[in-house]
């Protein structure tokens, strides 16, 4: 699959995922004069870390999708309860289906359809309902999957993955997550460049490729 998709749709069940998934990816994308667009589905205001903010994801977020890029007015928010997707889920579909007829994406990535949070499940289920017709790219976010089969990767450059390093550090409410350490970030993408003869890369689960 080549890429020559020029508006894409990055789909975050949590402020984080995006960058966390495939950061290095948008980071490419986004040098090389792709549009694209950000939606966040949840604040994360109840999982906060004591003593800090409610709104400190969404902050923070501002600040990742800054660093990778992203135009502001690509970038949406919505405020469903973090573990509590399940519930809403004919909500998130139709919020899907606005942004696909008011964006017209010619590729959406989102969470790997193996992903094991609900609300990573949900935000897959009704991707892949409301986006069918459309190329989907599922990434990887490896402590909550326990088998990962990647079909198509992404080459990144040293700078695409500092870039990516540097939009993680934005949230810094997060930083007592070992996922988010930037070892473990490069650990994850040279294993991924392993794979493929290169330095790093990203990698992904092609759920539905149109060419």
């Amino acid at each position: 699959m080549d890429c020559s998709f020029k508006r894409i749709l990055a789909l975050a069940p949590h402020a984080d995922d995006v960058a966390l998934g495939a950061g290095g990816t948008v980071a490419k994308w986004i040098e090389e004069g792709k549009e694209i667009f950000h939606v966040s589905f949840s604040n994360c205001d109840k999982s906060v870390p004591e003593g800090l903010p409610k709104d400190i994801l969404e902050r923070e977020l501002k600040g990742a999708t800054e660093v990778l890029g992203l135009a502001s007015k690509n970038s949406y928010i919505y405020k469903f309860e973090v573990r509590r997707f399940p519930e809403f889920r004919q909500d998130i579909l139709e919020i899907m289906i606005d942004l696909r007829e008011k964006l017209k994406p010619e590729l959406v990535l989102m969470p790997s359809l193996k992903d094991m949070h609900q609300d990573h499940q949900a935000i897959a289920a009704e991707g892949t309902r409301a986006f069918k017709n459309i190329s989907i790219l599922g990434y990887e976010l490896p402590w909550n999957i326990m088998i990962f089969s990647p079909q198509l990767f992404v080459t990144l450059s040293r700078k695409h993955l500092d870039r990516k390093v540097q939009a993680i550090s934005c949230y810094q409410s997060q930083k007592h997550r070992r996922y988010v350490h930037e070892e473990s970030v490069l650990g994850l993408a040279k294993t991924r460049g392993v794979q493929i003869d290169c330095d790093y890369a990203e990698a992904f689960e092609a759920i539905r490729c149109i060419l």
